[in-house]
Parts: C-alpha cells; structure tokens; sequence
C-alpha cells in the first residue's frame, strides 16, 4: 500500500464531507432573504453560486472514488497515469484559489484564512511522492 496516496485519499474524503455539510451551512449565511428582488437577480446569483460550489462537492468526490479504487483495487491499468493527473489537477485547484485571493480584495491574513491552497498543495504534494 501506497502511504502518501492513502493520506492523500482521507484527505480528500475529509475536505468533500467538510465541503458538503460546513460549506453548504457557510453559504447559507448569503442566502437572500425576503426583501424586494422583482427579478429574483439575488436569489438567482446565490443559486448558481450553490451550484458551483457544489460542482466542487462532486469533483471532491470524484476524486475520492478514484482514490479509493487507485489504492484499494487493481481496477485502473495505468494508476500512474491518473496519479500524475490528480497531482496537476490539485496543484491546479492551488494556484487557482491563491491567485483568485491575490486579485480580490484584501483583508486581514487572507490567504491564512482561505487557506484551502493549502491543503491542496498538501494533496498535490502527497500524490505526487505517491507517483514515484
């Protein structure tokens, strides 16, 4: 057994339950309410706003399955393949979350904050010692 794709997988399976359950209450907190929205604009831009977010849930997910069966079965003939693809894909995640908290606008330590960068990292990181 592989030790970093295993910590790799928890990690994974971790930030897909934490993603569904803690983010979907986080994004509740934006959720329109009441008020005068003739066009439904808000409640439009909060919805697809969840389903993005959510998008993300399934990717997690995805990841998580894919994970699984790379470390617990023989179902996948090129593991390495799709092993180098998690790791670009992860560090993609990273980069892409630190450059949109690079051009938003700043408050107090906010790349500690969203520091989800960092887990991804670690995942990118774990994946790629996995590969080799």
């Amino acid at each position: 057994m592989n030790i970093p794709n295993l910590i790799a997988n928890i990690l994974v399976l971790l930030a897909f339950i934490a993603h569904c359950v803690v983010g979907d209450k986080e994004l509740k907190v934006n959720e329109p309410t009441g008020g005068i929205d003739e066009n439904f604009q808000k409640r439009e831009k909060w919805t697809m706003a969840r389903c993005g977010w959510h998008w993300v849930s399934f990717d997690l997910l995805f990841a998580t399955i894919g994970l699984g069966l790379i470390n617990f079965t023989d179902f996948f003939q090129s593991e390495k393949t799709l092993l180098q693809i998690l790791t670009i894909y992860f560090l993609g995640y990273a980069i892409v979350w630190a450059l949109t908290i690079s051009i938003s606008k700043q408050f107090p330590k906010n790349y500690l904050k969203l520091g989800q960068w960092i887990l991804l990292l670690l995942i990118a990181g774990l994946l790629f010692l996995g590969t080799t």
